[in-house]
Parts: C-alpha cells; structure tokens; sequence
C-alpha cells in the first residue's frame, strides 16, 4: 500500500545512506513548477558523514531520483555521496 507523506513532515528528517551512513539532515525541498520534486537540500549536521567529507561546506543538494524511501527516515542511494579522497585514490 503506497503511504503519503506531506512535505512539511520531512522537514528536519534524518538521513541516511543505503549502506547505512547517517548522511545528515533535510534542510528543505526543491520544487520546480509547483508539483514536481526536483530534490533535497541536505545540511551537513554535526558526527554526519557530510560534514566530515565537505569540512566547511554546510551541505549538498540530492536529486529526488536519489531517494530510495520516506518514512521515519531518508534513504538515499550510495551515489549521492560525494566520494572520499580515501575512495578517489583507490580508483585512481
């Protein structure tokens, strides 16, 4: 059964990777003609993942395609973090 969930209750919403990284925290939607969801602004919250990759960046926008599932949580796919520069010299 497909639940819906109001925009206004994301807001503040954790967020995770797939692989289970807690990636930070929904600053708010993006909304392109009124009803179409282009993606997320997620803030780099303190012990998150995107602050210890970004450093001084406050956060990064993830397009909606990336989303896996609302619910409590966002789960968002491994392909919207930004790789580490660990993971940028190992495929170097």
């Amino acid at each position: 059964m497909l639940k819906l969930k109001r925009l206004s209750e994301t807001y503040e919403m954790k967020v995770f990777s797939d692989e289970g990284d807690y990636f930070g925290d929904v600053e708010e939607s993006i909304i392109v003609n009124n009803n179409k969801l282009f993606g997320w602004k997620i803030r780099a919250s303190k012990n998150s993942f995107l602050s210890r990759v970004l450093g001084t960046a406050k956060g990064v926008i993830v397009p909606h395609q990336l989303v896996r599932a609302v619910g409590d949580i966002m789960i968002i796919s491994k392909n919207a973090v930004p790789p580490t520069e660990h993971e940028e010299e190992a495929s170097a």
